[in-house]
């Protein structure tokens, strides 16, 4: 009873402080006038991304590396076939070409520097540093793009967008600080419940962290990527989860292995690396073909996504 607390503690906290902080992060953006593409694959994507973050560094800490990285490559999994299948059956994504062309190849470079870690057998802190360097360089090169494509637009039209924004500054300060504080506390009770049920089932940490913790820190990711499809807001439903998919591999486990080194458990190095790998190829594959992800390739990535969770599930027992 007490580690179904923790774990449903640890879940709502990661829901609801994921809900503030995107909501105040996205309000406080739109007020200095960043584009909604700039709000998804940055703001949206670092603040759905804090409870993976949050969940790792604590993991790593307490000697669990199988949550740790199992959490980040879960999630991007889970991110790309579970979250945007479930919001392609909801309403087709239109993709910009544009900004897929530059987005998705960070995320095919992101994608590939974490299989050569993961392959290597240890994320330290010298690749820590190159992946956090590596995203500093891409948010730097997208925040200057969009700026220059901002610039040649009317002034008053930016102008204009900014008087119809309402509240304050305050209220959204408030709100990423109060998103934060649950976010920790829910990665917290997550990762404690989560290592509880490991050593209750005999179940390793890196089915743990591939399952219920990285569908648990993806939570937000599923909360705004739908209420994003649903209005109609394929830039940031789209962008969201590419920008998240991006920060998991390049922050969480770059700032991650720069404090605390994490060793890759075997079963990862052999098979779930190549799994977010082959999910990676499968959504540029879809991406390109019409520009647009409809319901029915929506249907084939949630279908995939059952797959290997109940694969996952058939050898929870025999994995190392």
């Amino acid at each position: 009873m007490g580690i179904a607390l923790l774990i449903i503690g640890g879940l709502l906290g990661l829901v609801f402080g994921g809900d503030l902080l995107v909501r105040g992060a996205v309000d406080l953006a739109r007020r200095i006038g960043l584009s909604p593409l700039v709000i998804g694959l940055t703001l949206v994507g670092f603040g759905t991304s804090t409870p993976e973050l949050v969940t790792s560094l604590q993991a790593a800490f307490v000697g669990s590396p199988g949550i740790a990285v199992g959490n980040v490559v879960g999630s991007n999994i889970a991110n790309i076939l579970l979250i945007l299948g479930v919001a392609a059956l909801l309403a087709p994504v239109v993709i910009d070409k544009a900004a897929f062309r530059r987005d998705g190849t960070v995320l095919v470079l992101s994608t590939l520097m974490c299989l050569g870690a993961a392959l290597f057998g240890r994320f330290t802190p010298a690749i820590g540093a190159v992946f956090v360097l590596t995203l500093i360089a891409y948010l730097a090169f997208t925040l200057l793009q969009e700026r220059q494509a901002s610039a040649s637009k009317p002034e008053v039209d930016v102008v204009g967008e900014r008087q119809k924004q309402s509240g304050s500054v305050l209220k959204d300060l408030a709100f990423i600080a109060a998103g934060l504080v649950l976010t920790i506390l829910g990665a917290r009770f997550l990762v404690f419940g989560a290592i509880e049920v490991a050593q209750a089932f005999k179940v390793s940490g890196a089915v743990i962290g591939l399952t219920i913790v990285a569908v648990g820190t993806s939570l937000p990711e599923l909360v705004t990527t739908i209420a994003a499809a649903r209005r109609g807001q394929a830039d940031i439903a789209f962008g969201n989860i590419v920008g998240s998919n991006i920060f998991n591999v390049l922050f969480i486990l770059g700032a991650t292995a720069l404090v605390h080194p994490i060793a890759v458990p075997a079963s990862i190095a052999t098979f779930d690396i190549w799994v977010m790998t082959g999910v990676t190829a499968l959504l540029l594959l879809v991406a390109v073909t019409r520009w647009r992800i409809n319901r029915l390739e929506g249907g084939v990535l949630l279908g995939a996504y059952v797959a290997y969770s109940v694969w996952l599930g058939s050898v929870a027992g025999s994995l190392p």
